[in-house]
C-alpha cells in the first residue's frame, strides 16, 4: 500500500474521513470476519462519530479506556464474541483476573477496570486483553508464563505455538486489510465492506 496513500487518509483534514480510514486500516480483519474483535486507539472528541459510522449494523464499539485526548475502543459483534469468551479454556484463563461473568458487557467492563488498574500501575495492558482480541488461548497464557519473552515469531500476535498456522492467518489478516482498503478507496462506506465477507476471499 503506497504509503502516500496511507499519510493522505491518516492526515485528512476531514476527521470523519480520517477516522473511516483508521477503523479500516486497523480492523479490517474483524470487519471481513476473520477475528472475533478490532480495537484501535483514538481522538476522544471524534467517538461521537462512531455512533452513525456503524447505525444499523450488527456491530458494537465500547470505550475501554480514556487518558490525554485518546481513547481505546474495541469493536465486535456482541453474539460471536460472548460464545468465543464462554469457550472452557478461555473461561479458565480469564477467570485468573477475577471475570466471573458470562455476558460480554460485563465482561467488558471488567476488562476496562484492569485497564484502567494496570495503566496506574504502569505496566501497561492487562495481559488477558489478548483472549477479548482473538488470539489463540495457548499463545495468550504463554505470553503470561513467559512475560512476552521467548517467543517464535511474531506479527498480530506473539507466537508460541503453531507458527505456520500463525502465518496462514497472518496472511489471511494482511489480504482482508488490503481488499478493505481499496474497497475504501473505491467509494464503499464501513458497512459495505463489512457485509462483504466473502468475495474478497476469491480475489
Amino acid at each position: 500500500m503506497p504509503t502516500e496513500v496511507l499519510s493522505y487518509y491518516l492526515k485528512n483534514k476531514d476527521r470523519k474521513v480520517r477516522l473511516g480510514f483508521q477503523v479500516i486500516l486497523q480492523c479490517a480483519p474483524f470487519l471481513k470476519g476473520l477475528k472475533v474483535s478490532g480495537l484501535i486507539s483514538m481522538e476522544n472528541e471524534s467517538y461521537s462519530e462512531l455512533e452513525e459510522m456503524f447505525s444499523g449494523m450488527e456491530i458494537n464499539f465500547y470505550k475501554l479506556s480514556c487518558s490525554e485526548g485518546k481513547c481505546l475502543v474495541l469493536f465486535y459483534r456482541p453474539k460471536e464474541l460472548e460464545e468465543y469468551m464462554n469457550q472452557p479454556k478461555l473461561r479458565e484463563l480469564i477467570g485468573q483476573y477475577g471475570y466471573k461473568e458470562s455476558n460480554i458487557e460485563e465482561m467488558l467492563a471488567h476488562l476496562s477496570e484492569r485497564i484502567c488498574e494496570c495503566t496506574a500501575q504502569g505496566i501497561g495492558f492487562p495481559h488477558e486483553i489478548g483472549a477479548f482480541l482473538g488470539y489463540p488461548t495457548a499463545d495468550v497464557q504463554s505470553f503470561i508464563e513467559k512475560e512476552g519473552r521467548d517467543f517464535i515469531m511474531t506479527g498480530y500476535w506473539k507466537v508460541y505455538s503453531n507458527p505456520e498456522k500463525a502465518r496462514m492467518i497472518f496472511h489471511e489478516y494482511d489480504r482482508a486489510k488490503v481488499c478493505a482498503v481499496n474497497e475504501y478507496l473505491d467509494g464503499k462506506n464501513i458497512r459495505e465492506i463489512a457485509l462483504n465477507q466473502r468475495k474478497w476471499r476469491n480475489l
